[in-house]
């Protein structure tokens, strides 16, 4: 089997968790790291044992052995760079958000089927056992028609500092960085509906920075369900850790983070826990690496990667739609 090998752009905190996934599996192998400074670069491939390291990732765009990259850099970068690895007949993994706008999106879908590449977004909570867990119970009709859910995307007494922050390289501030996990969490669960509508209140009111940092969002998808999304950086309280959401159905309903289900046996309601395995951490290594190996699974046999552009340009359309709403205090249409 032909060893893939991998680019990894960005020497940051995600990118652990790829490189860790990356090096659980199979002829696979990170040919290089991207990083800045280069000593962090460097640091980077000696805890990796990756045999090279540089700050220059134009040198990578035309590289004959490089397969594939995997991006991990401050949202401005998500387009260019995938752009020009594309063009270079590279298949590209890109961290969530895809890009920092619906239009910017585009772009990258443009680029992918010019030159029949592969682009995957890192929508990471479709790999988690409780999470698909709850997506095999409501696709079971256990629950019954789905009404509404609720979900959280919500940093509790804390917030991200350095580009996080900065609107030139996020593009957003909480909704951008924890409101879109809530958003494709729910709507994954929910067999991928396209929106309808979106109404939004976002606004900054817990930091000294150009982004926001409270938000709450209405979906309405086309499928009848409505969803509620909370995001939020350095809030006083949440209802749940990240991706938590709750499944509201005509029969029962579903809880994820904590997971349980409730419905009524015998006409006698009853709660009942998912019984999964414990994790070790809330955002733990196992969704990532079942993440990475979809993406190597799609790279060799080329099929289309899910989640993929389809699924991060849904996202980006909700996350611009819900700013317009803030901004013009009305609902917009996306049917």
């Amino acid at each position: 089997m032909k060893t893939i090998k991998i680019a990894l752009i960005g020497a940051g905190y995600i990118s652990n968790y790829h490189a860790r996934g990356l090096q659980s599996l199979p002829n696979v192998e990170i040919a290089v790291v991207v990083g800045l400074p280069i000593e962090a670069a460097r640091a980077f491939a000696d805890k990796y044992q990756i045999k090279e390291a540089t700050t220059d990732v134009s040198s990578l765009f035309g590289r004959e052995d490089i397969d594939a990259v995997v991006i991990g850099t401050p949202n401005k970068f998500h387009a260019p760079y995938a752009i020009e690895f594309l063009k270079n007949g590279k298949d590209v993994f890109l961290e969530k958000p895809m890009a920092m706008s619906a239009e910017e999106g585009l772009t990258i879908k443009a680029a992918a089927d010019a030159g029949n590449q592969l682009v995957m977004t890192g929508h990471m909570w479709r790999f988690d056992n409780d999470v698909n867990f709850v997506k095999d119970t409501v696709d079971s009709g256990q629950l019954g028609k789905i009404v509404k859910t609720k979900g959280y995307g919500i940093h509790e007494n804390w917030g991200p500092a350095g580009w996080f922050a900065q609107k030139e390289l996020a593009g957003g501030g909480a909704l951008a960085d924890m409101g879109v996990h809530a958003i494709d969490t729910a709507r994954y669960i929910l067999g991928d509906p396209k929106p309808a509508k979106v109404y939004a209140k976002i606004g900054t009111y817990y930091g000294n920075y150009d982004v926001d940092d409270s938000g709450i969002i209405m979906i309405s998808w086309d499928n009848g369900a409505e969803s509620i999304i909370e995001s939020g950086w350095w809030q006083p309280h949440m209802d749940g850790p990240e991706a938590a959401t709750g499944i509201y159905g005509t029969k029962g309903y579903a809880n994820v983070f904590p997971t349980y289900l409730k419905y009524k046996v015998g006409n006698i309601p009853g709660k009942f826990d998912a019984k999964l395995p414990a994790k070790t951490e809330h955002c733990d290594q196992s969704m990532y690496t079942r993440q990475m190996e979809h993406y190597i699974d799609c790279i060799r046999t080329r099929k289309t990667p899910v989640p993929g552009l389809a699924e991060g340009q849904i996202i980006l359309d909700i996350v611009d739609a819900a700013y317009k709403s803030s901004q013009t205090g009305e609902v917009v249409n996306l049917g």
